[in-house]
């Protein structure tokens, strides 16, 4: 566990990991072309070498050059593998994105129900449905699910998601890839993440456009067997997250290596609530020294349409706005189980927040909170639990670190570079 307690200001510079909610397909990606991949910024998470341990386990090479451990090569292998363990595939979400690439190698993929963070209920339903559409054939049951590949077969691909699904969005393009079909997907997705895959397909060769309504995808007109080189994006999320604990503290600081539009959202989140934050030199810039609450009540509504607020900011804007004087509304109807995790851990140290709903709560800032034993349930409580505790009076510990490093490989230490007084200790 870490303890951690209320100090000077964060200040200086740091720079963010790659991006885990980016690697992960990326990563799918790069199976699902049976082509080499060299993917470069590639984060040190748990979840990512899960995801790395389940592509070896189905037969792709996957390693990292001991020159450069941010870089990882992705080799397709022509030798039958026995398939994952379900034990390693049923502790990250992102298993799912294999499926296309299990498809294509061996006509079938069967894969445990999908762990990760609980928070909440998340089904597979939609990407069922994507797979139909290409003719695949389902199978469930409570240990998992089974894909079965169509026969070969041509034509566009045309589909309309019921509602802006990643996951699903995500599925559609891989499995286009793997089927070598054109694609027409309606109402898709168009986080950063998914537009991350879309460009690394773009510099594969396939023709791609995006739009609010259809995203477009048609098959490379020649295939090529030379390495294809892809980066990782730097972490939104991570970013966001120092973003908000910079400004908890009143600091000051530079945050690099992630892209301005990425973290849009959050930056007009701090701007609402008088945080001056902003994009200067290639950096989120954030200097609360200089500010002037607005007193302006936040509303941090999780959405999944494009330039919507990222889910994953939620939680520590929620932790931010402890500290603001305003009455502050969170949602997230995404991850239905979030805020059960979140608001029982920030009462601990002291906090009064009011559920609305199973989704929605509102907190009446500034709150006094007071230091004591936390516990990081999944990995967005866990770093807003860190937000809170570089304000608590006196010492906030927090347990759970293997949660939080899923998502973050050491956020911990990157808070300590900018000053936080915080260190490990012994349980």
């Amino acid at each position: 566990m870490v303890a951690v307690r209320p100090g000077s200001p964060l200040a200086g510079s740091i720079t963010v990991d790659g991006s885990k909610n980016a690697a992960l397909p990326l990563l799918a990606a790069a199976a699902a072309l049976h082509r080499p991949v060299h993917l470069g910024n590639v984060p040190a998470n748990t979840d990512v070498e899960t995801m790395l341990t389940l592509l070896q386990q189905a037969g792709w090479h996957a390693a990292r050059p001991i020159r450069d451990p941010h870089t990882t090569v992705i080799l397709p292998s022509d030798k039958p593998q026995p398939g994952q363990d379900p034990e390693v595939a049923a502790r990250i979400r992102a298993s799912y994105y294999l499926v296309p690439a299990l498809l294509g190698a061996y006509g079938r993929a069967w894969l445990p129900w999908p762990g990760g963070c609980r928070i909440g209920e998340r089904g597979m339903e939609l990407h069922f449905k994507v797979y139909e559409s290409f003719g695949d054939r389902t199978t469930i049951d409570d240990n998992g699910y089974l894909v079965e590949a169509a026969a070969s077969r041509t034509g566009t691909v045309s589909l309309v998601l019921p509602f802006r699904s990643r996951g699903a969005t995500i599925a559609a393009l891989l499995r286009a890839v793997v089927a070598g079909r054109s694609l027409r997907l309606g109402r898709p997705n168009l986080s950063p993440e998914v537009l991350s895959v879309v460009e690394a397909l773009q510099a594969a060769g396939w023709e791609c456009r995006a739009s609010e309504t259809v995203l477009a995808l048609e098959p490379a007109a020649s295939v090529s067997a030379e390495t294809i080189v892809w980066r990782v994006p730097g972490d939104k999320v991570e970013a966001g997250t120092l973003a908000c604990a910079v400004a908890a503290t009143g600091g000051s600081a530079h945050i690099f290596g992630v892209r301005g539009d990425d973290v849009a959202p959050l930056i007009n989140a701090l701007q609402w609530i008088g945080v001056p934050a902003g994009v200067e030199g290639g950096a989120l810039t954030v200097q609360a020294r200089d500010a002037e609450p607005t007193g302006r009540s936040l509303r941090a509504i999780a959405s999944l349409s494009p330039e919507g607020l990222d889910a994953d900011f939620e939680p520590p804007l929620m932790a931010l706005a402890l500290g603001y004087t305003g009455k502050h509304l969170f949602a997230d109807a995404i991850n239905p189980g979030r805020h059960s995790n979140l608001l029982p851990q920030l009462a601990r140290l002291g906090s009064e927040i009011h559920e609305l709903s199973p989704t929605e709560c509102h907190l009446t800032g500034p709150q006094r909170l007071t230091g004591a034993g936390v516990e990081a349930t999944d990995i967005r409580t866990g770093s807003a639990l860190l937000i809170a505790g570089l304000t608590a009076r006196g010492v906030t510990t927090l347990g759970g670190l293997d949660q939080l490093r899923r998502g973050h490989a050491d956020l911990p230490t990157k808070l300590h570079a900018l000053g936080a007084d915080i260190c490990e200790v012994t349980p």
